[in-house]
C-alpha cells in the first residue's frame, strides 16, 4: 500500500513533520470500527443470554449424537413424549462448552455413543424451541459425567 501521509516544514520549530492524509485517516477510523465490529460479534457468540438461567428442564431420552466440535459441543437426544408414547420422540439439541473446557470437567470424545439412555438438565432456550444449554448429564449407568455446573434446586 502506497504512503499516504505527508511530510510538512513547521517554520516555527524549523523541521520536518509527518502530517496524515485524510485518506489515511479515513482508513484507520474504518478499520477501528471494523474491529470493534467483530468484537461485539465474538462476544455476543459467547453470551448465554438466548437461555433462561432462571428455568432448569429436565430431559430423558437417547443420545442420537454426540458432536465433539468446535467451538461447542453439542448432544442431540430424543425425547419421546410422557403424555403419548405412540408419538414419534422429539429431537432436542442442547449446547455445552468447547472441547477443552470439557476435558477439563472430565469429559472425552466418547463420553457418551448413540444409543444412550441418558438424563439431562439444562436451561432451556428462551424461545421455547427445542434446545438449551446443559448443566449436566446422568450417563446410562446412573452416574453423572464431567464435573456439572451448580443446578438449582
Amino acid at each position: 500500500m502506497k504512503n499516504l501521509s505527508l511530510l510538512v516544514y513547521n517554520s516555527t520549530s524549523n523541521h520536518l513533520r509527518r502530517a496524515y492524509t485524510p485518506v489515511r485517516s479515513a482508513l484507520q477510523l474504518f478499520l477501528l470500527a471494523a474491529l470493534l465490529i467483530a468484537a461485539s460479534a465474538a462476544f455476543a457468540h459467547h453470551s448465554r443470554t438466548m437461555f433462561d438461567t432462571n428455568k432448569q428442564i429436565t430431559l430423558v431420552g437417547t443420545v442420537k449424537d454426540f458432536q465433539w466440535t468446535n467451538p461447542h459441543c453439542w448432544i442431540q437426544v430424543l425425547v419421546p413424549d410422557p403424555n403419548d408414547p405412540n408419538a414419534p420422540p422429539v429431537e432436542w439439541g442442547v449446547e455445552m462448552g468447547a472441547p477443552v473446557e470439557l476435558m477439563r470437567k472430565g469429559w472425552k470424545p466418547h463420553s457418551l455413543n448413540p444409543g444412550d439412555k441418558v438424563t439431562i438438565i439444562a436451561n432451556p432456550l428462551r424461545d421455547g424451541q427445542h434446545g438449551g444449554l446443559v448443566l449436566s448429564v446422568t450417563g446410562p449407568d446412573g452416574r453423572v459425567l464431567g464435573h456439572p455446573a451448580e443446578t438449582q434446586k
